[in-house]
């Protein structure tokens, strides 16, 4: 087969890729169908670019996507490279070779393989500072635990490993560190607000100023009954001012 192609290991299928983006996936109406309960209904894409073939998690399954069993948020990908997605695993093949330089291959080793739970730490951790809001700092222990609903004490070891993993020296501002290598080895990508767990998401914090300021009005009842109140008794005099009846009397009686 001469254009790229994706081989599934289970079935031994080889799919060749489309021209531009071939998806993956469980559904139905996706490019490349994986039958295994691990991989989400819109899971991955490929995308060609020219000789080129990249690979784009969509952060849509926890399970993830994997090449060579590294876990990746977008990777340029070669020939007989490995992907797994979720529990399944396919080759790739057809790719046109190309020399890498050693900078390269270098980076492409420097991601460390993480764990489910390590990969939901990280993920925590930097979701505050991949959000709309400027200069926000990554979550702390304590909300990575409220997040991921464990103890803060869990929180701190797997910070721990993941420091020595990513080998962040130990100093001022460790966890910034941490999260800045995470989001440069694409790891982790941003997720528009709505996506947010509810118990994170900061539009509550900023939900009760709001909530204060629309109590205010609440009280402009009593102030706009005062002027109803005073607006009946102003108008009985306006109403007798211009009473013409002593005036018709005064001349029925001189004629």
């Amino acid at each position: 087969m001469e254009c790229p192609y994706i081989r599934v290991e289970e079935s031994g299928a080889a799919i060749p890729l489309l021209q531009d983006v071939t998806t993956i996936g469980r559904g139905r109406f996706v490019d490349v169908q994986l039958a295994d309960p691990s991989v989400s209904m819109l899971h991955a894409e490929l995308v060609r670019r020219g000789p080129y073939v990249y690979v784009t998690d969509l952060g849509l399954s926890r399970n993830g996507t994997r090449v060579n069993g590294r876990l990746v948020a977008r990777r340029l990908l070669a020939d007989a490279d490995v992907l797994t997605f979720g529990s399944a695993r396919c080759r790739m093949g057809g790719i046109a070779g190309e020399e890498l330089s050693a900078d390269t291959e270098l980076r492409r080793a420097a991601t460390p393989e993480l764990t489910r739970r390590e990969l939901d730490v990280v993920t925590s951790l930097c979701r505050p500072a991949l959000s709309d809001e400027a200069f926000v700092a990554p979550a702390t222990a304590r909300e990575i635990a409220v997040d991921l609903v464990v103890t803060e004490a869990a929180v701190k070891q797997h910070l721990l490993r993941l420091y020595q993993k990513f080998r962040i020296p130990e100093g001022p501002n460790r966890r910034v560190r941490l999260a800045n290598e995470v989001v440069a080895l694409g790891l982790v990508r941003p997720m528009p607000q709505s996506a947010l767990p509810e118990r994170i998401r900061p539009v509550p914090a900023k939900a009760v100023p709001a909530q204060a300021a629309q109590a205010v009005p609440a009280p402009a009842v009593p102030a706009q009954a005062v002027p109803a109140q005073a607006s009946p008794s102003g108008a009985v005099p306006a109403q007798a001012v211009p009473v013409p009846v002593p005036a018709q009397a005064v001349p029925a009686q001189a004629s």
